[in-house]
């Protein structure tokens, strides 16, 4: 279960702030992402690190529900790996 939003590779992704979630249960990892994107700047790059398999599915619908950009997500093995940028890009 790999999947990219965008056909670039994520190893070229510079995270603003990595949250690590891992080892913690639904709904913390998602309420945690909250949380850290409220700390940053609009358009700065969250990268979320979760073990929680529900995470796969709440990420994508936090972000199609809100402002927020999911730039990608991957799975690791057992961790799951999301990309979230802020809403509100400054440069337009």
């Amino acid at each position: 279960m790999s999947e990219h939003t965008e056909s670039r590779s994520t190893a070229s992704i510079k995270p603003d702030t990595v949250l690590d979630a891992t080892g913690l249960h639904c709904p913390l990892p998602l309420l945690k992402a909250k949380q850290a994107l409220a700390g940053l700047a609009p358009g700065q790059l969250l990268e979320v690190r979760a073990t929680d398999a529900g995470s796969w599915r709440d990420m994508a619908s936090f972000t199609e529900l809100s402002d927020h950009v999911l730039e990608a997500r991957e799975q690791y093995g057992d961790v799951y790996y999301f990309w979230i940028r802020k809403a509100g890009m400054s440069h337009s």
